[in-house]
């Protein structure tokens, strides 16, 4: 399915599903609140997968994000569409799927104008797989320390996914 083809869930400002559109119609300057995902997988040592966007992406190019993010067809539950998207974007079957920030939700605005505008519950995984990324979606992975990459976005916050940087101050403030 191209992304032409691919429906995104239209939601209401309090989660409750209003419509769908094409994917291709909802990230620009004028993005309708719609309903996403975002995972953090880690391996059997513990390390976090963290994935550089493909330069052809049309919202944030060759930036650092988290393992991957997508959005859910509708009627689709979101652990059936974030396997799909860990299988599709990065060939990697999921186990021990669990609800970090159930309630994240983010506005960003990237240099070419175009906005994110979701509602976007955060998930962890644990993969034991080899990474077999699709080159449209992923230049560049890697298996970081935890510490280590929240210290990378403080540093230079600009070299990753503004999604990626609220989700780690979410997740650090959970800890604290």
């Amino acid at each position: 399915m191209t992304a032409a083809e691919e429906l995104v869930v239209l939601v209401a400002d309090d989660g409750r599903q209003i419509g769908t559109a094409p994917k291709a119609t909802v990230h620009d300057a004028d993005t309708p609140l719609h309903l996403a995902f975002s995972c953090h997988v880690r391996d059997d040592a513990g390390r976090l997968l963290v994935t550089r966007r493909a330069l052809g992406k049309r919202t944030w190019p060759g930036v650092w994000t988290n393992s991957f993010c997508g959005h859910p067809a509708p009627g689709e539950p979101l652990d059936e569409a974030i396997a799909r998207r860990a299988l599709d974007e990065l060939g990697v079957v999921l186990t021990d799927l669990a609800p970090v920030l159930p309630d994240f939700r983010y506005r960003a605005v990237d240099a070419s104008g175009v906005v994110e505008n979701e509602i976007c519950p955060v998930f962890s995984a644990r993969t034991a797989d080899p990474v077999l990324p699709d080159p449209d979606e992923v230049v560049e992975h890697r298996w970081v320390d935890e510490g280590d990459l929240e210290r990378a976005a403080l540093a230079a916050p600009w070299a990753f996914s503004p999604w990626l940087n609220l989700q780690l101050e979410a997740m650090a403030s959970l800890r604290a």
